[in-house]
């Protein structure tokens, strides 16, 4: 489990964010091109640094934080040591296991991994003003008209610095370039005052809908994201945007990934939003970020937790779609294990 002290808290976020937002600056930890999984279409992602969660099975968890961290990769390392040389804050130190990493010192310079020679060293989130990450999103403009594509807002929790998105938004419309925002529901309404007339699609995440779980699993209950959920739905209905609305469910192992859950969630869908929703999305199961945790020395609950079965995940997405909502509607994607049986048995359960 990720400890206290990895994570800021909401309300430290949220100052450092209005700090960067002042500035028409925000930390992004990665842009990603050609990306078919955050809309329709080609897509090219902007993941925002620093989340409002901390889920337990983040498979991206250097998005938790909003500040900039270091990470090594030993592979790449030819141990040279010239980081050790430049670090200001003496945070680094070369050990039998490898180049440590003192979290206590390290402020996220980056100094290290600027003079790194063979790239073992990252600096994991950089401060972009918005002209320069606008010019940058939209090299890929071609590829959006011809898929119908556009860009995307992840993180991280892009809502923590929501004045700087509804700039970029903005200017992204203004050149007609289709445009979504992907978030966990955990901000402010302002913030989706300030998002929404420039949104075209709302990506939301629905991890698990009992309270209680959901603070045990991502440190904060679900009211304020239950409450967002409806209210973006109320400015469906009022300012006919966005135009589309998709709901993200993380079918984890020991979690969320229960009968109860899904079969709730929803229910909680076909009493609110109804006829609203487009996509339901199953997401199963990542355990290919191991090595990142490791990086960040941080220690991973569910670092022997296994994929997925092909023939659970199809397990889930009948229950999904007898939930009461649109069975149309509900799709599952991500890697699994292929058992023996799952070839024989998928096509029973979705009859």
């Amino acid at each position: 489990m990720i400890s206290e002290n990895n994570a800021f808290s909401f309300y430290e976020i949220s100052m450092m964010s209005r700090n960067c937002n002042q500035n028409f600056k925000a930390t992004i930890l990665e842009i990603q091109r050609m990306s078919t999984e955050d809309g329709p279409g080609l897509r090219t992602t902007a993941f925002f640094k620093g989340c409002s969660l901390n889920c337990k099975w983040c498979h991206n968890p250097e998005s938790i934080s909003a500040q900039p961290q270091v990470h090594w990769i030993g592979n790449r390392c030819i141990g040279c040591k010239t980081c050790l040389e430049v670090c200001p804050e003496n945070a680094l130190a070369f050990t039998p296991e490898g180049n440590t990493v003192d979290r206590r010192k390290c402020n996220g310079c980056g100094i290290c991994a600027d003079e790194c020679p063979s790239t073992a060293l990252e600096l994991l989130g950089q401060s972009w003003n918005l002209e320069d990450l606008y010019a940058e999103v939209v090299k890929d403009k071609t590829y959006f008209e011809k898929s119908d594509g556009g860009v995307t807002l992840g993180g991280g929790e892009p809502l923590l610095q929501s004045d700087f998105c509804r700039s970029l938004l903005r200017r992204l419309k203004e050149n007609a370039i289709h445009t979504a925002v992907d978030t966990c529901g955990l901000c402010s309404r302002k913030a989706l005052d300030r998002i929404l007339p420039h949104t075209d699609l709302v990506l939301y995440d629905l991890k698990e809908i009992d309270p209680q779980k959901h603070k045990l699993f991502t440190g904060s209950d679900n009211h304020n994201i239950l409450e967002n959920l409806v209210y973006i739905r109320e400015f469906m209905q009022s300012e006919g945007k966005p135009e589309a609305l998709w709901i993200r469910t993380p079918v984890i192992p020991g979690a969320t990934a229960s009968d109860e859950n899904i079969r709730a969630i929803g229910q909680f869908m076909a009493d609110n939003l109804d006829g609203f929703v487009s996509r339901w999305d199953l997401c199963a199961f990542n355990n290919l970020c191991r090595d990142k945790y490791l990086r960040l020395d941080w220690e991973w609950e569910f670092k022997d937790s296994d994929l997925l079965s092909k023939l659970f995940m199809e397990k889930m997405a009948a229950i999904a779609r007898n939930s009461g909502i649109n069975p149309d509607i509900v799709h599952w994607s991500g890697s699994t294990r292929l058992d023996a049986n799952d070839m024989s048995t998928s096509q029973a359960i979705s009859n």
